[in-house]
């Protein structure tokens, strides 16, 4: 079966390295962490690193759509909150 276009984003990202399976983890400061290290890493970005880490998170939540489980989308939502404080917003 042929990779969807969203998964090849998600895995092959233009702006930011991701950690394997960042977003399938559960702990979402961890995720939270691991997506700002990657955008403040990032020398491809467009926008700020809380930008990117945020649209990358977002683009994730969104493309898995129904496909997301309902304990995985809270932990995903959580990490926005995370990822928010962790730039100190």
């Amino acid at each position: 079966m042929a990779e969807k276009w969203s998964q090849d984003v998600t895995e092959h990202s233009d702006a930011l390295d991701l950690d394997d399976g960042v977003f399938t983890w559960k702990d979402p400061k961890r995720i939270a962490q691991s997506l700002k290290a990657s955008a403040e890493q990032s020398e491809r970005r467009k926008g700020s690193p809380l930008q990117s880490a945020m649209s990358m998170l977002t683009f994730y939540i969104n493309r898995a759509g129904k496909d997301l489980d309902a304990d995985q989308r809270k932990v995903l939502e959580d990490a926005k909150d995370e990822l928010r404080a962790a730039f100190g917003r």
